[in-house]
């Protein structure tokens, strides 16, 4: 058989790659004689994700709820990969605002998506079946924390009114006050709850860990770099815009929605899963989360998600 230019030229550099690791070039062609093709199913785990719904009850809209949640996580995951190419801010502006754009993709596509789970189960199925999954929580997602923490300064995921005290604080002291524990404090007794407790049993190590080797490298740092040395153009400046508006007004008060769809009652709301404060943690204008807020006026920061609110909840253009 005669051996063509190219397959001559890859078998050349597959020696110089085994080669450099002593392995032999031999064994490895050897070793394709017996490797099987590789179907969709099998490269895609297709037999091991379908198995990964496991409903607590017969209810039949559970499945759709864990099937979105699992969703959710892994385009989380996608998110978080992206953050880590970015991580090094080695990057000229084409690149960064084609990661950024990758990210809002990801968010976007979550956002639009999230009406399965504001219209798309019944609420009686949910009410019921909610029961069976306490404490567990969406409040108790990792993934999503680690994305905050990759995106800003610990400072900025303080609650707006606390933020002064602790801008000398440590890592770990800022974290303490992170906003979002404050969403899963029992309001009658000022208790945590079996939620918080055992999110922080689980994670807290791996939080603070994350949130020390992000600091000095999270999107926000590399912004007020950008800003610094005069790189920041206004095509870029927009899509680091885009980014923070979102994360933290799109996604969260389309999840806001979602509770307001299947929580909120007549007289007295009903308390979210794992008993998470849901009125008080979700809506973006009582924590003012914003990732970058250099590139804001104080006009927007002070009505951060508002016209989102009146908009989309209100009707009002």
């Amino acid at each position: 058989m005669e051996i063509s230019p190219k397959t001559q030229d890859l078998l050349e550099k597959l020696h110089k790659k085994f080669d450099a690791d002593s392995q032999k070039l031999d064994d490895y062609l050897e070793g394709l004689l017996h490797n099987n093709y590789e179907p969709y199913w099998r490269y895609v785990a297709v037999d091991a994700l379908l198995a990964l719904q496991q409903p607590k009850t017969d209810i039949p809209d559970e499945l759709i709820f864990i099937g979105y949640h699992q969703i959710t996580e892994l385009y989380f995951k996608l998110i978080i990969h992206e953050l880590e190419q970015m991580s090094s801010g080695e990057l000229d502006e084409n690149r960064w605002e084609d990661k950024i754009t990758r990210i809002v993709r990801y968010l976007k596509n979550l956002i639009d998506s999230f009406d399965i789970m504001i219209e798309g189960m019944e609420r009686d199925q949910f009410l019921k079946f909610r029961m069976s999954l306490l404490p567990a929580s969406g409040f108790q997602s990792a993934q999503f924390r680690k994305i905050e923490m990759a995106y800003t300064d610990m400072l900025q995921l303080i609650p707006e009114d606390k933020r002064k005290g602790l801008k000398d604080q440590t890592i770990a002291q800022q974290y303490a006050q992170i906003y979002w524990k404050a969403g899963s404090i029992e309001e009658s007794t000022g208790a945590k709850t079996l939620t918080l407790l055992q999110f922080e049993e689980h994670y807290e190590k791996e939080f603070l860990e994350w949130a020390h080797a992000w600091a000095p490298k999270n999107l926000n740092q590399q912004l007020l770099t950008l800003q610094k040395n005069n790189k920041l153009s206004p095509s870029l400046l927009a899509h680091f815009k885009t980014l923070d508006v979102y994360l933290n007004i799109n996604w969260r008060l389309s999840h806001y929605r979602s509770a307001v769809r299947y929580l909120a009652a007549k007289g007295t709301d009903v308390p979210a899963t794992g008993g998470t404060n849901w009125q008080r943690f979700l809506p973006p204008r009582f924590q003012r989360i914003i990732a970058f807020p250099s590139i804001w006026t104080e006009e927007e920061k002070a009505n951060w998600g508002k016209s989102w609110v009146d908009e989309q909840l209100f009707n009002l253009k």
